[in-house]
């Protein structure tokens, strides 16, 4: 695949990951980047309902997206297959659907469920779809108190899988931080060796999809995505 891949996962849920992909996804596609993106398991949601690769959509564009698998019930997308009795995902059906959406892409991103090492399917995690695709990851993570065991733990467990994590995304950014959080804009840098290539501000998946459109290049390091023709 000549896209560049990139996986995204979180320290755990609730941590901002989604709006944090469209945030990508926006500030990729304003950098003249064609971009897709795939939800590697999607769980928490029935049937024809919106999941998170419609709320990507509703924030970045109407940009190609893939969603593997999807499951009802709101867990570990490995029991929530097993408790449906559909069967679940596979990294194949997770590379296929990268593969597909890789030919006609600059960039695809692939999301994750939860934080790393929560099991997509059995014996699957997102360090396995990162390593088949030849994927760098991106870990968003909170910015308060608690997150630096959160972030350091997630960061050693994706570098001993081989994996290379590309860079920190603060996931809900408030407007008055606290203590911690300003000191944790330092000391996560420091004590993972990642950087943070992105903020997102807290509540910018409410605002008007036309302005976040235009505010999310801001919140991104515009060196995390190289140059479209700069791809071979």
């Amino acid at each position: 695949m000549s896209a560049q891949i990139i996986a995204v996962t979180g320290t755990s849920t609730d941590v901002g990951k989604t709006v944090a992909v469209a945030a990508l996804a926006a500030a990729a596609q304003a950098a003249g980047r064609r971009v897709a993106v795939c939800k590697a398991a999607q769980t928490g949601v029935a049937p024809g309902e919106p999941g998170d690769l419609a709320e990507i959509r509703r924030l970045a564009g109407p940009l190609p997206g893939a969603e593997p698998a999807r499951y009802p019930e709101p867990l570990a997308p490995e029991t929530a297959a097993a408790r449906s009795g559909l069967p679940p995902v596979t990294l194949d059906a997770i590379a296929s659907a990268v593969s597909g959406l890789a030919a006609d892409a600059d960039l695809v991103l692939v999301e994750g469920a939860g934080g790393a090492l929560v099991r997509l399917g059995p014996g699957l995690t997102i360090l396995d779809v990162a390593k088949r695709l030849n994927a760098e990851l991106l870990v968003v993570t909170d910015p308060g108190l608690g997150t630096l065991n959160h972030t350091e733990l997630t960061t050693r467990a994706i570098d001993a899988a081989g994996v290379r994590t590309r860079g920190l995304v603060i996931g809900s950014w408030p407007d008055a931080p606290d203590l911690a959080m300003t000191c944790n804009l330092a000391d996560l840098p420091r004590l993972t060796g990642v950087p943070i290539v992105a903020t997102v501000p807290a509540g910018s998946g409410r605002l008007p999809a036309d302005e976040f459109r235009a505010r999310a290049p801001g919140w991104v390091d515009a060196a995390l995505f190289p140059a479209p023709t700069a791809l071979v």
